[in-house]
């Protein structure tokens, strides 16, 4: 199968804050940004595996910023690593500065999503090429983080973690 370069599943959703989306702070939802991260990221998967794709975890998100009322919010998301079936896809949250235009970043997270067939059952997907630094960064790290998610499931012994032990040794 050829590989695919992350770039070839960006996926970019933008959208406006609205009343019914906010908490009594005025801030938008968590579950409500989790949803459009599931969004986002689900679109990123079938652009990679060009399959149906379903959410298998949510790996890591950071609310690190509060998204205000009437905030424009851009959605950013690529596949960062392909394993057999799997794909863990890197989201990226930007907030617009009303005024200046400015994006600042706002959230992150990491999904993992299976592509399957028309019976539901996984299939192979396409492996992954990183073309920048950063997209090498994250391809890099999602190895570790399948082998701990591995290891704390009881799936793989803590022994043949060989990325994880390379992080102490």
């Amino acid at each position: 199968m050829q590989p695919k370069t992350p770039s070839e599943s960006l996926t970019i959703l933008t959208d406006i804050v609205l009343p019914s989306e906010t908490n009594p702070l005025n801030n938008l939802f968590g579950g409500e940004l989790l949803a459009r991260m599931d969004r986002a990221a689900s679109i990123s998967a079938r652009r990679h595996s060009r399959r149906v794709c379903v959410t298998a975890s949510v790996n890591h998100v950071a609310f690190n910023r509060s998204i205000p009322l009437g905030s424009v919010v851009t959605i950013e998301s690529k596949v960062s690593r392909s394993f057999k079936s799997s794909m863990e896809i890197f989201i990226d949250v930007w907030i617009e500065d009303r005024e200046s235009g400015v994006r600042t970043k706002a959230n992150e997270a990491i999904y993992t999503f299976v592509a399957v067939d028309e019976s539901g059952l996984p299939v192979e997907v396409a492996p992954i090429l990183p073309e920048t630094e950063l997209e090498q960064q994250r391809y890099d790290a999602a190895l570790r983080r399948k082998q701990l998610s591995l290891v704390l499931a009881g799936k793989m012994n803590p022994h043949d973690a060989t990325e994880l032990k390379a992080l102490f040794i």
